[in-house]
């Protein structure tokens, strides 16, 4: 019988419309009264008489309800944010944090493991057992299991304190990138703007009731933000739009500069409580690199292997404008780097990427992905009628993944195009981990969820080749969740190693290169013919144009993040710009004019990326 509380209903299929913001705090309370009661059962057992089943099995089950409970609650936080939302989501943030970190930290619970460990059960499981039992074990040794009280108080304490400040981190930048608009009234200043783009902004004003004469409403949402950065002729609207995008986050009222410090200061106590001199270290510590400083070295490699290249492709950017100017060469600005990128490309290729937005309408696409899905991997998705099934909005579809045998192995959600209440990225995200239950497989679900270009107006969702990736990513992570087949939540699905979580997503990413894959995607939405052998070639011609600059970027993310955490001390008692341009400035010391803000370069030097959510806080 389900539950009167929508909440901790566990039906398979989900009612959105009757989760309430004011529900949380009494579904929660009462899942985590329940998964407390649970552990308590383990941890006072008979530790003589411990086995398999009553310690690693029984600590696997003891937090469903709470763990699936919680998926909705943060889902809906990320999905729906409203004021009653967000004050529910924060009054029970703090309480899970620290029951979760309180479990590898029950020193009950720690002994009735220790017992089991060195039972003759223990010493002869094998296969998926065996790997659940080391895992186990692993995760409590690594949590700081074996420290004493007054350290794992500290502890818990430290992950509700991080809880909160993260989530507030989060928060802001939803609120800040929400709160900028830019209308304007001149479409003399739309120059160079695609059409589509023109039409979305004028769609956009009419929605806030601002078109009584012709206006164009213009916004921090990737969709609106990156054709003015790549297209409009206008400089003064790009820099107003870039500079809006670097504020985001960085100035008041929604300023993340002194959360920053307070969270490398909680990592670093963290780490060192748990024995560890960085929190890299902490977190790497069952990862490929291991600690920090190796994974430091990688990224320094990394660098030092591309930074001809990358200088290369900057030079070429200036020489190329000042040809097209008849100016001397300088320094671009950052508000200029991927309008002139655009050109260049343009030129060298005969390329642009809006010449293949009409191939790639919304629904061929995924059509498309979906036939190649049953191709590879012999499933197939079906789509389920819009009554048949609940979202939490209109635009969010619903679909059910089978077999050969019309066999159930799960159902997911998809939610692609932008809204206020939304956060931005793409991602994919569990809310059911199936296992096997008495030899029977149970389904998983999951969703896909994005900010990619909307319709506009009678028009359907005419995506960039660069969002059909997206989207082929996404559903990479989102086949390895649901094609999981391990007996055991914890190991199935994307619950695997962190440095091969990634595998599947790349391999899914490959087909939009691929002749085959975009024949199956890429339909023009008017005439349904493919995309031209001519514009074929110009797209895979140009995949790697200015590919250097693309990975100094993200490069230069991670030793940020990585120094911020390895060296914490440089951070929190200084002004946080001027240190992170200092320890970023080698990376580009050997070109002309180095002088001013390191960010200005990587930031926007790459065609179509903006600032809107760095900060590093990524490990």
């Amino acid at each position: 019988m389900p539950d009167a509380n929508p909440f901790l209903d566990r039906r398979f299929e989900i009612q959105w419309s009757r989760l309430a913001p004011d529900l949380i705090e009494a579904a929660i309370g009462g899942a985590l009264a329940d998964a407390l009661g649970a552990l308590e059962t383990i941890a006072t057992q008979d530790r003589s008489t411990a086995t398999f089943e009553s310690t690693i099995v029984a600590l696997e089950s003891a937090t469903d309800t709470l763990g699936e409970a919680w998926a909705k609650v943060v889902h809906l936080s990320e999905v729906c944010d409203s004021s009653a939302m967000r004050k529910a989501y924060n009054a029970m943030l703090p309480k899970v944090s620290e029951f979760y970190a309180s479990i590898h930290l029950n020193g009950a619970l720690w002994d009735v493991m220790k017992a089991f460990a060195s039972t003759p059960e223990a010493n002869s499981l094998s296969g998926i057992k065996k790997r659940l039992f080391d895992e186990t074990i692993a995760d409590f040794k690594q949590a700081g299991a074996n420290l004493d009280a007054s350290k794992k108080a500290r502890l818990e304490q430290i992950d509700s304190e991080l809880a909160r400040v993260t989530q507030k981190y989060s928060e802001n930048v939803l609120d800040a990138t929400n709160a900028w608009e830019l209308e304007i009234s001149d479409e003399s200043r739309l120059e160079g703007l695609p059409a589509r783009a023109r039409d979305a902004a004028l769609q956009s004003a009419i929605e806030k009731g601002r078109a009584k004469s012709p206006k164009w409403r213009f916004t921090l949402h990737q969709p609106s933000l990156e054709p003015v950065m790549t297209h409009a002729v206008d400089d003064t609207l790009r820099r107003q739009v870039w500079e809006a995008a670097k504020a985001v986050g960085a100035e008041a009222p929604h300023d993340n500069h002194a959360l920053i410090p307070q969270i490398l200061k909680l990592r670093q106590e963290k780490a060192s409580i748990l024995g560890k001199r960085s929190f890299p270290d902490f977190v790497l510590e069952r990862r490929m690199a291991k600690n920090g400083a190796t994974a430091l070295a990688f990224v320094e490699g990394m660098h030092r292997k591309i930074k001809s290249a990358f200088e290369r492709e900057c030079v070429q950017l200036e020489e190329f404008k000042a040809a097209r100017t008849g100016k001397e060469r300088t320094r671009l600005a950052p508000w200029e780097t991927a309008f002139w990128a655009e050109k260049l490309r343009k030129e060298r290729y005969d390329f642009d990427d809006e010449q293949l937005r009409p191939y790639f309408p919304m629904a061929q696409v995924l059509d498309g992905l979906f036939a190649i899905c049953e191709r590879v991997f012999g499933v197939k998705v079906v789509e389920r009628a819009e009554d048949s099934a609940e979202t939490w909005h209109p635009k969010v579809a619903f679909y059910d993944l089978v077999d050969t045998d019309r066999r159930h192995l799960g159902s997911f959600y998809t939610d692609w195009y932008p809204r206020e209440s939304k956060r931005s990225g793409a991602w994919m995200n569990s809310i059911i981990t199936g296992a096997r239950v008495e030899g029977k497989r149970t389904p998983h679900l999951g969703l896909m969820c994005g900010n990619l270009t909307p319709p506009s107006g009678n028009k359907p969702a005419l995506l960039k080749h660069r969002e059909v990736e997206t989207v082929f990513h996404e559903f990479g992570h989102l086949l390895h969740h649901l094609l999981g087949d391990v007996e055991y939540k914890s190991l199935n699905g994307t619950n695997v190693a962190w440095d091969f979580v990634e595998l599947p997503s790349q391999i899914m990413e490959n087909w939009t290169w691929e002749r085959e894959g975009l024949d199956l995607i890429g339909r023009h939405h008017e005439t349904g013919e493919r995309i031209p052998d001519a514009l074929f070639e110009k797209l895979v011609a140009s995949r790697n144009f200015r590919s250097a600059t693309g990975a100094m970027r993200q490069l230069s993310f991670g030793k940020m993040d990585l120094e911020m955490h390895l060296h914490p001390e440089r951070f929190t008692d200084a002004d946080l710009d001027a240190v992170i341009n200092e320890v970023l400035a080698s990376n580009v010391a050997s070109l002309a004019d180095p002088q001013g803000e390191y960010d200005d370069w990587i930031e926007l030097y790459n065609p179509g990326q903006t600032p809107v959510d760095v900060g590093g806080m990524y490990l």
